[in-house]
């Protein structure tokens, strides 16, 4: 009974211990909470102002030159080269022949149209005797003039047909490749000659929302080429694309001269958009926008609060984006920490 009584009292001590333990816990716990509460009752942020800024208004984009046209010439008629013309390198002139491809079989067609086609012109003069004197029906007379006339046709699609037997270029320009070879036989539609004209080059660059409105078809272009880079080399704006693509940026073609054929296709080009002109523009950091540029809205820092202000973006100029409307010069925006805040936000300016 005895040792039963202190087993009782041993488990009262054990628990009291613990209650104890618990309350001073909590009590410390809610202590560090409230301190937390009150140490966090502002959110820390940095700040920039919004100036007005020199800047250049120069874009540039980057692209590859392309020749203004690139035809690849393709055999019209079956049968085995005899002769190629031309090698690659070689300047070659619209209408000029490349090669020769053998017209023996063709010529026989040819032959054989011909002979078909006199038989038919003699038989409608004898059907036309006959009929004056009623030796023949005007039913008969139709018949023969009717075999004339696709004798004719069959005359003349045979010609036609042997004409092909050179193959010939319909565009200006240099053999950049040669893919025929005498004793090859070749059929219609067979690639034999690549031609690129490169007298007048193109340059295809994409240029963002921001600044192809400023651009015009027919707009003179500075362009510089990596591998001449003291060469002063002027374009013109033939192209501007009606629509931009999934990235909002509007695909733009410069025609440039190249005489001599100095430039090649393949070769890396830069357009410069706005030559050196430079203006006073009012900026803030692209780090003051919350999200994207485009979401338009920053947070002013006014009377130790977080002010949402809804802004319009323009130009970027490196780190720094151009406001069209919505800041004033020497508003202060926050660059940082704007994450944490909403309007209205209670905030502590951090350097």
């Amino acid at each position: 009974m005895k040792r039963a009584i202190i087993t009782v009292l041993v488990v009262a001590a054990v628990l009291t211990g613990i209650i104890y333990i618990l309350n001073k816990n909590k009590a410390k716990n809610q202590a560090v909470t409230e301190a937390a509460a009150v140490t966090n009752e502002t959110v820390a942020v940095r700040i920039d102002t919004a100036r007005v800024q020199a800047v250049d208004l120069s874009y540039v984009a980057n692209g590859t030159l392309t020749p203004k046209q690139e035809v690849t010439v393709s055999a019209e008629a079956s049968g085995r080269v005899v002769k190629v013309l031309v090698d690659e390198g070689s300047y070659v002139g619209a209408g000029q022949t490349l090669a020769v491809v053998e017209g023996d079989k063709l010529n026989v067609n040819v032959a054989n149209a011909q002979a078909v086609y006199d038989d038919a012109a003699a038989n409608v003069q004898r059907f036309e005797s006959a009929y004056a004197t009623g030796g023949v029906t005007k039913q008969q007379l139709d018949q023969v003039k009717l075999q004339f006339e696709t004798a004719k046709n069959n005359l003349r699609s045979a010609k036609l047909t042997a004409g092909d037997v050179t193959i010939k270029t319909s565009v200006s320009g240099i053999v950049n490749a040669r893919q025929i070879e005498p004793g090859a036989y070749v059929s219609p539609g067979t690639a034999a000659f690549e031609i690129v004209n490169v007298s007048t080059l193109k340059l295809r660059v994409n240029v963002d929302e921001k600044n192809v409105a400023s651009l015009k078809v027919g707009q003179s272009v500075d362009v510089s080429v990596s591998v001449y880079p003291d060469k002063d080399i002027k374009g013109r704006i033939t192209f501007i694309a009606p629509k931009s693509d999934g990235s909002l940026n509007f695909p733009v073609e410069i025609e440039i001269a190249n005489p001599g054929n100095a430039l090649r296709a393949g070769m890396y080009g830069t357009a410069n958009f706005g030559g050196k002109s430079a203006a006073d523009v009012l900026v803030v950091p692209r780090t003051a926008f919350v999200g994207s540029v485009s979401d338009n809205k920053v947070f002013l820092a006014k009377d130790g609060k977080a002010v949402a202000a809804e802004v319009v973006g323009g130009r970027t100029f490196g780190n720094y984006v151009e406001i069209l409307s919505g800041l004033e010069a020497g508003d202060q925006v926050i660059i940082s920490g704007q994450i944490n805040v909403f309007d209205q936000t209670p905030i502590t300016i951090i350097k």
